[in-house]
């Protein structure tokens, strides 16, 4: 395995491009680049480009991972780069990338289903609870998508992974997989994402882990609030995410595992407000949108609510407000990205599973 972190979230990313990121991500003890898709690394499918992006990684003994985008219908208007890179036709755009992914070995390739939105708390911050469409409707779009998708990937040698994205149950992910197929169809395991949708990390993590073929990994903090349960990225080993049991869990099913770290991105990067994030377990509609969701499962997620709240109140790590004041910028970003990498490195060495740095 080797230790990475995101292509576009790493501090200066895009002040440094893509290759000169490399560098960077070396010096700062990484061993590969994530770009969610290989449009974060040529928006024109520049196949010059993009091959010197690859012989960079390769003359660094560094990994390169990379992606398409949201394979949910109703969620494409809001990415039009993808019918952009088709010309106005977006199964081109997505064989453009993929055939561009394939020239450069680059055959993992992420995908999604929906987009985060910041500017709501609670339950209309994933399209999930959209009331135009319902979720079984934008699940069962998706599905015909992949179809559509499938046979091209298949040609190419590719997998099409599915993130475990906040507005989607590692249930319908594990179901989407299994229903265009595991051949052509895979995971991406964001560690923290999960708690999203109620679930406890490390039942969400053997839920998917035979179908796991990239990762995010990151952290969050949850605790009970007066709404329901607040939620905070932290550095690996602050939050919640056990990550003693995950990651000997998905390295059984899959050595070569790239552990990609996500990072908040730095207030320098991206001047903007704090995103505040809530999870609305006690509204009436929650439960009866995650009918998958066992008593037992639920009852361990709010454990680890309950868990949260006491460390903050016994001062062990700091409150909601005081980590949102924070806004770090470069050093602070830095700081939390070593933070998790130290973590993850003690885990790994704790059970026995290479990290690989030198690309051997």
């Amino acid at each position: 395995m080797k230790l990475g972190i995101d292509g576009k979230k790493m501090p200066e990313a895009a002040r440094r491009g893509p290759i000169t990121s490399f560098d960077h991500a070396r010096a700062l003890g990484m061993e590969g680049l994530f770009f969610r898709t290989v449009l974060d690394m040529s928006p024109t499918l520049d196949l010059g480009l993009l091959r010197d992006i690859r012989a960079k990684a390769d003359s660094l003994g560094m990994y390169v991972e990379t992606g398409l985008g949201k394979v949910n219908p109703y969620a494409l208007p809001e990415t039009p780069e993808v019918r952009i890179a088709g010309g106005g036709d977006v199964l081109l755009g997505f064989e453009r990338m993929m055939r561009a992914c394939a020239e450069v070995g680059c055959r993992e390739l992420w995908v999604a289903l929906a987009n985060y939105k910041t500017a709501f708390v609670g339950k209309f911050s994933t399209d999930r609870f959209r009331t135009d469409v319902t979720w079984a409707e934008q699940l069962a779009a998706s599905e015909r998508l992949l179809r559509k998708l499938a046979p091209m990937a298949r040609d190419l040698g590719l997998h099409l992974n599915l993130e475990t994205h906040e507005e989607a149950s590692t249930f319908e992910i594990v179901r989407l997989v299994e229903a265009v197929g595991p051949d052509v169809v895979g995971v991406v395991l964001d560690t923290a994402n999960v708690l999203q949708r109620s679930e406890h990390p490390v039942y969400a993590a053997r839920r998917v882990a035979p179908y796991v073929r990239q990762t995010h990994i990151k952290d969050a903090l949850v605790a009970l609030g007066p709404e329901g349960i607040e939620y905070q990225m932290r550095p690996c080993g602050a939050g919640v995410v056990d990550f003693d049991a995950i990651l000997p869990l998905v390295a059984a099913v899959k050595p070569d595992l790239n552990l990609s770290i996500e990072n908040d991105q730095s207030f320098e990067d991206r001047p903007r407000e704090p995103v505040h994030m809530r999870i609305d377990v006690h509204d009436p509609d929650w439960r009866a949108a995650h009918p998958d969701l066992s008593q037992e499962e639920f009852d361990a997620f709010m454990a680890l609510a309950e868990e949260g709240s006491r460390r903050i109140d016994h001062a062990e790590v700091p409150s909601f407000d005081a980590w949102r004041a924070r806004r770090p910028g470069y050093a602070g970003t830095v700081e939390d990205i070593q933070a998790t990498a130290a973590h993850v490195r003690a885990i790994c060495a704790r059970h026995g599973l290479p990290l690989d740095p030198c690309g051997n």
